[in-house]
């Protein structure tokens, strides 16, 4: 299958998720990603806000947990800059102060920037992942440039509410392997 034909067929996979299943997926997600993820070490995380529209993971979860269990750990959250087409990631001081964007997108305030330089983790939005690692995402490429501008050592996880295909098979230079991905039944290391 090519790319677009992924995109669309997990998309409408994720789409037919009822309210319920969505609801009962995003929490095992949650549970599963603090079973198996190591925060100790960890003092910058940013993680996607989930287009919900699009049954994209309910992250939420993951930042309200965090933000309880783990109160000395920062979190940043993704922007768009419209002017140079990249994504920016800005501390989350209070959820409260988000915004949504006309996509439907929840955006901070271009107030805190979080230097690339000192995420340790990158919580990775994707419709499709494959058994080596690949993710594809909407295809215009944010997360793997901003992938690019990050330490070696930050860890890139991808959250999917869906198993993985065996094979992506049209992989390209610029596509960044994740390190791990968490689903709602367990955890793949790569």
């Amino acid at each position: 299958m090519t790319k677009q034909e992924l995109r669309k067929l997990y998309l409408e996979k994720r789409l037919s998720l009822s309210e319920a299943e969505y609801n009962q997926k995003s929490e095992a997600l949650c549970k599963i990603f603090f079973e198996n993820v190591n925060l100790s070490a960890v003092n910058v995380l940013h993680i996607f806000l989930p287009i919900t529209k699009k049954r994209e993971p309910n992250t939420f979860l993951i930042i309200e947990r965090i933000q309880k269990e783990f109160p000395s750990i920062k979190i940043s959250v993704p922007k768009i800059n419209t002017e140079t087409d990249t994504l920016e990631s800005f501390y989350l001081n209070n959820l409260d102060e988000l915004e949504l964007t006309s996509w439907g997108i929840p955006e901070p305030p271009s107030v805190n920037p979080t230097p690339s330089s000192v995420i340790d983790v990158v919580l990775v939005p994707l419709l499709v992942f494959d058994e080596t690692g690949h993710r594809l995402g909407y295809g215009k490429g944010f997360y793997d440039r901003f992938l690019l501008t990050c330490k070696a050592s930050c860890k890139k996880i991808g959250l999917s509410l869906l198993p993985p295909i065996e094979k992506i098979s049209t992989i390209e230079d610029h596509d960044q392997k994740l390190d791990l991905v968490v689903t709602p039944s367990k955890t793949f290391y790569f």
